[in-house]
């Protein structure tokens, strides 16, 4: 069994164009090298589709569509599992705000539907309504990566501990947190959020995030940036800038995990009976 997973995190800055976002993930890509063991690849939320016109109507996506299809061959090309963090997606007949694994040799499969949607209303802005376009999913999911075990969020699912609290009690090595943060939101809450969920979870956090300015003629949006790699002692390992795209590549290693829980062994000491999130 390997300890050890190599992590490739990609921060973008999406746009309202499905293609131009196919083109920035491999432009990314492009310089990663292909190893024997596959290579964890981690994209943010609204990886594929940025909504930047308030109102637009949003196409949900279908697993067929090219957009996959060109990724899957990036995956098979140079050996990685791609976990593209959310697009809008048609899911049993609902547009869900969903994450898709693509795997070597094809598999596209739609993997986790968001669960806490973003209806918030921040002082000073308009309120924001995610309800309005999906519909909430209801599980959480753990997915094998290798020989680890990733647990599945969105974005918003982040404020949420008890959804991380029962990853933690599955025993999960690693939880995906894709986001597109606001700026306001990432400046106050977003490092310590994350830090947080990662000493709670005694786990590793990847989150992968927008950055900058997502400009199109229909619209201009900002997000904060700063996608984190963070340690289950809840340190950061790796980290991003906070305005354009990037490429971070690091190996983890689950002794980092094993060292934690031992000398913290909070999964034996829990009082509180199994979380339903």
């Amino acid at each position: 069994m390997d300890s050890q997973l190599r992590v490739i995190v990609l921060q973008l800055q999406s746009v309202d164009h499905v293609q131009t976002n196919v083109e920035q993930v491999m432009n990314l890509l492009e310089s990663v090298s292909r190893e024997d063991k596959p290579a964890f690849v981690c994209l943010p939320e609204n990886a594929l589709y940025m909504r930047l016109k308030e109102g637009e109507r949003i196409a949900g996506l279908d697993l067929h569509d090219e957009c996959f299809r060109d990724l899957a061959k990036v995956a098979d090309a140079k050996n990685l599992i791609i976990h593209v963090g959310s697009v809008p997606l048609v899911w049993q007949g609902k547009l869900a705000n969903s994450s898709v694994m693509i795997r070597p040799g094809g598999s596209i499969q739609a993997s986790y539907q968001k669960i806490h949607l973003f209806d918030i209303a921040l002082e000073g802005q308009k309120p924001m309504r995610e309800s309005d376009v999906f519909a909430h999913g209801s599980e959480p999911a753990v997915v094998g990566v290798n020989d680890w075990n990733v647990g599945q969020t969105i974005c918003y699912d982040l404020r949420f501990s008890e959804l991380f609290s029962r990853y933690a009690q599955d025993g999960v090595d690693l939880i995906v947190v894709p986001a597109a943060f606001l700026q306001k939101t990432g400046e106050a809450h977003w490092h310590v959020l994350l830090r947080a969920r990662a000493i709670e979870s005694q786990c590793y956090i990847v989150a992968a995030a927008q950055a900058g300015a997502h400009v199109s003629p229909a619209g201009t949006r900002h997000t904060y940036g700063h996608s984190l790699v963070i340690d289950p002692w809840g340190q950061i390992v790796a980290e991003a800038s906070g305005d354009k795209p990037e490429c971070m590549i690091l190996t983890l290693d689950k002794s980092g995990i094993a060292k934690v829980r031992q000398q913290i062994p909070m999964r034996n000491h829990r009082r509180l009976s199994k979380t339903n999130a």
